[in-house]
């Protein structure tokens, strides 16, 4: 992600019906995000934290996706969002997968997990299709809405990634 890429960025981060409006947790200032991008000092154990913007074949920006490495436990975390117009053709599991090849490939980690709401079924779909598996439920997880919501924890091992897909792209 580039610094011209931030408003695009907080559009749809900020927007609750661009998380399906069950996932909106937060939101988050210009000011905040550009002292991030200026100081990615990573917080506690978060030794390193990137977003990359999702694009089309044409430029045309759908979305991004970002991992928070978590070293020396040996797992990262994966969060993304596709606009909504742009869902259900397929952008949010090709940009997973090759997240996932990207962390596999270029990190020594055993494990890239993805959390999301109970309720978010598309969400959950998409990680089943990129190879992700079910892990169980945090309880009590987020405090939205007034209430305190549940959400899956996803996961893919090193040993369940078999290849590359990113190479079968190319």
């Amino acid at each position: 992600m580039e610094k011209d890429d931030i408003d695009f960025f907080l559009e749809n981060f900020n927007n609750p019906y661009s998380w399906g409006r069950i996932d909106f947790v937060t939101q988050m200032s210009k000011e905040e995000m550009m002292r991030e991008f200026d100081d990615p000092t990573p917080l506690q154990a978060v030794i390193e934290r990137k977003r990359f913007i999702v694009e089309k074949k044409d430029g045309t920006k759908i979305g991004w996706i970002s991992h928070r490495l978590a070293q020396p436990d040996g797992w990262t975390e994966i969060g993304y969002l596709i606009v909504p117009k742009e869902r259900r053709k397929g952008y949010g599991t090709e940009a997973i997968q090759l997240m996932v090849d990207y962390l596999f490939l270029t990190r020594d980690i055993v494990r890239v997990q993805a959390g999301t709401h109970v309720k978010n079924r598309q969400s959950q779909k998409t990680l089943e299709k990129a190879g992700f598996k079910r892990e169980g439920t945090i309880r009590k997880a987020y405090f939205i809405h007034g209430d305190w919501a549940d959400h899956y924890m996803y996961s893919i091992l090193r040993e369940e990634w078999k290849e590359p897909r990113i190479l079968t792209r190319i």
